[in-house]
């Protein structure tokens, strides 16, 4: 057959245009596009089938016919069928198995393989996925050795006590209980751990966020291939109602606090700072004449500084004092607690989780009913305080709350509370 491809339109204005290479002849057309222009059009019989490809100018059209009747003449109806969004398709896959030196036909042969076995692609990805996991290089080291590794990380990033506190008591557990390598500890072996210790609902939650922790860093560090956390089951967590104190409760616990844990007591009724705040809380932090509290990034839980008013009341409460420098409780974090227990059983008040804070929120709600200046003030969002404080207290009862003054101040004539 002759190879030589020659062309019936010796006169550029003859149309339709033919190309013919031994038997195969291939057609274009010129046609008057609906914008006005001109558009050229490649007649394609390899399905058997008329099919019009549509080119923008006649050097593509030319081209298109040149390559279709180069195909037509070889035997090869399938490239010849392939239209412009199959032949763009082919090129790319062409180009992604370029680097890896492996024929299509080959890839496509294994890829057919494959999903016979996992049925489709997100499935074959991830079982790729979970081979590369579990087949890495992986450095044996036992949970107790990475608990103390963890550790020392996060003492060196200046990690608070409290945090390290919590944190070192629950990988000490964690640790007690599997005497393994990191690597072998399973998701059954941890869902099973925690189901056998019948802890309460946020008990299991928060042991459960520093095993997830923990394996996390083991497998940044190579010591394990995945974090079987991710599998172990989560509890929710249901809301309970919100603890406060009453105007009446809090005078007496007042009345019977130490000189030494007053201060904390009172900054956290009527500052609504939280525990840990407090703890890490310096008089300096403290501006009496200012009137507010500063809590700086090293103090907040969220890592982020704001300024907190001082009442009338906290001012009388703070203002014995005056002029003291370093930590307001000088005590470790274990005292704090005991603190706070001495005082409820001094007082014969029964004390409540986060009671302080709480009141704080709704008792300041209630007096400014401004959901966005109290988020500020206690370092979340005005949501928070929307759903948690709303119409939890009534004006009259906030009004009590914050006349709540030192005895050194009672000879002086109160004003009526006002908004701060």
């Amino acid at each position: 057959m002759d190879s030589t491809l020659s062309r019936s339109h010796v006169k550029t204005s003859v149309w339709p245009r033919k190309l013919r290479l031994g038997r195969v002849v291939v057609t274009i057309y010129r046609r008057k596009t609906t914008s006005g222009g001109t558009g050229f059009l490649v007649a394609n019989y390899s399905s058997g089938k008329r099919r019009l490809d549509s080119y923008p100018t006649e050097a593509d059209a030319l081209f298109a016919a040149d390559r279709l009747a180069r195909q037509l003449s070889r035997g090869d109806a399938l490239a010849a069928n392939l239209t412009n969004e199959q032949a763009a398709e082919y090129a790319s896959a062409i180009q992604s198995l370029e680097p890896f030196k492996v024929p299509l036909a080959a890839s496509a042969s294994t890829l057919a393989e494959c999903l016979k076995l996992v049925g489709d692609l997100p499935t074959l990805h991830a079982a790729a996925k979970f081979f590369i996991a579990r087949n890495k290089q992986i450095t044996r080291k036992s949970v107790e050795a990475v608990a103390a590794e963890l550790l020392s990380v996060k003492t060196s990033r200046g990690a608070s006590e409290r945090y390290l506190g919590d944190i070192r008591s629950r990988l000490g557990r964690i640790a007690e209980a599997f005497r393994k390598d990191a690597c072998d500890v399973t998701t059954s072996d941890l869902q099973a751990w925690l189901d056998a210790q019948k802890f309460a609902p946020q008990t299991y939650a928060n042991f459960r966020r520093v095993a997830h922790l923990f394996f996390e860093f083991a497998v940044t560090r190579g010591y394990a291939s995945d974090n079987p956390v991710a599998g172990v089951e989560t509890l929710k967590i249901a809301g309970g109602d919100v603890a406060i104190f009453s105007p009446q409760e809090i005078k007496t616990l007042i009345e019977h606090a130490s000189p030494e844990f007053l201060p904390c007591l009172v900054i956290g009724a009527f500052a609504g700072l939280r525990s840990a705040e407090i703890e890490r809380l310096n008089w300096e932090d403290v501006d009496q004449a200012g009137r507010c509290i500063i809590v700086g990034k090293r103090q907040s839980k969220t890592a982020s500084r704001r300024i907190v008013p001082v009442s009338e009341n906290l001012a009388s409460w703070l203002a014995p004092y005056a002029g003291r420098t370093g930590l307001i409780w000088e005590g470790a974090h274990d005292a704090f607690y005991k603190a706070q227990q001495a005082v409820s059983h001094a007082a014969g008040v029964k004390w409540k989780s986060n009671a302080l804070r709480h009141s704080y929120a709704s008792y300041r709600f209630a007096l400014t009913g401004d959901a966005g200046r109290v988020a500020g003030e206690l370092g979340n969002s005005a949501s928070i305080v929307h759903r948690h404080y709303r119409e939890l207290v009534k004006p009259a009862e906030a009004e009590r709350w914050f006349a709540v003054f030192s005895k050194r101040a009672e000879n002086v004539l109160q004003l009526p509370a006002q908004t701060i």
